[in-house]
């Protein structure tokens, strides 16, 4: 078993303290990182954080998630704590495809459900669609589970992405930018100002490391480079037809929504809820920000929590759909 914890340390919530241990899985170019809450026999569910966040993102929301659970939050590479990709390597969905399969191997889980947000919620779609025989349900937090390209733009997005690689290689001398932890913070949130200075604190813990004369995030600048792994709306769909666990989708109404606005992203996140929907899939919309579940998770847990315990942990494996109008 290729897992190793290490110490088990305490976060606290309103209610209780957490035991959180640390998750350390070694990969061919170093290890992915992560932590792990709940007790060793809970139902699996595994949960992936955004585009430059880290775990920490789940800090205050899986206090608040049923306690029956074996919550493994983990820093994508080139995130938080884990490895950055060997050098000339890109950052695109597929390699983060097979970053899960890596991680639920050395955890050796065959079934299990994700919660996603973001960019962890697009992974969290297309590995659904991969393996829906491991995939129990899925928890996409303002996500839509999928990013279509226009097809009219997908060679100048894939050719960008090579060109701004090779470009990066050639500056790879210069060292990262050295901040004091109260720099660090600022530029934080003046490049995030949807998260509250509580949840960029959160992130920092996992997102900043020590050198000398202060602090460097830990993040991988290639992580800033186009993704060139690029799929069509209609690729998108037919992705999404071959997910068979049942699904929830929490979107902030100040999040994605507000984000995709513009007519041609409209047309693909509506037809990417429609499909939901003709699935009988739980669309819920709710009051707040891109990063609502770290800056209110109360607003997300019991959304999360209902979802959890009727299509995961309850005798019946399907709701009605009066019961799902009411998640």
């Amino acid at each position: 078993m290729m897992q190793a914890l290490k110490g088990a340390r305490y976060l606290t919530s309103s209610t209780m303290k957490h035991a959180v241990s640390e998750l350390t899985v070694p990969v061919p170019w170093g290890e992915i990182k992560g932590q792990i809450w709940g007790p060793d026999h809970g139902h699996p569910v595994l949960c992936l954080h955004g585009w430059a966040d880290n775990c920490g993102t789940f800090n205050n929301l899986l206090p608040l998630l049923p306690k029956e659970y074996r919550y493994v939050a983990v820093d994508l590479p080139g995130h938080g704590c884990s490895s950055h990709r060997a050098p000339g390597v890109l950052y695109t969905f597929p390699s983060y495809l097979m970053d899960i399969r890596r991680v639920v191997d050395a955890l050796q889980w065959s079934r299990f459900s994700i919660i996603g947000h973001s960019m962890g919620g697009n992974i969290a779609g297309m590995f659904s669609a991969l393996y829906p025989e491991m995939v129990d349900a899925v928890v996409l937090l303002d996500s839509y589970g999928f990013l279509p390209t226009d097809p009219k733009q997908m060679t100048t997005v894939i050719r960008q992405g090579l060109d701004d690689l090779l470009q990066y290689e050639k500056k790879m001398e210069k060292k990262g930018r050295v901040y004091t932890y109260e720099k660090a913070l600022e530029r934080l949130l003046a490049s995030n100002p949807a998260i509250s200075e509580q949840s960029a604190k959160i992130l920092l813990e996992r997102g900043l490391v020590q050198v000398e004369g202060g602090v460097m995030f830990s993040r991988d600048v290639r992580i800033n480079l186009k993704n060139v792994a690029r799929i069509s709306l209609e690729q998108s769909l037919g992705f999404q037809s071959k997910i068979q666990c049942s699904l929830l989708v929490v979107l902030a109404d100040a999040g994605f929504q507000k984000v995709f606005a513009e007519p041609d992203q409209r047309k693909f996140t509506s037809a990417l809820l429609q499909g939901y929907r003709d699935k009988n899939q739980t669309v819920v919309s709710i009051p707040g920000d891109h990063h609502v579940h770290l800056n209110n998770p109360d607003v997300v847990a019991p959304l999360v929590s209902d979802f959890l315990q009727a299509k995961v942990l309850s005798p019946s494996a399907t709701l009605t759909d009066d019961q799902t109008a009411k998640l």
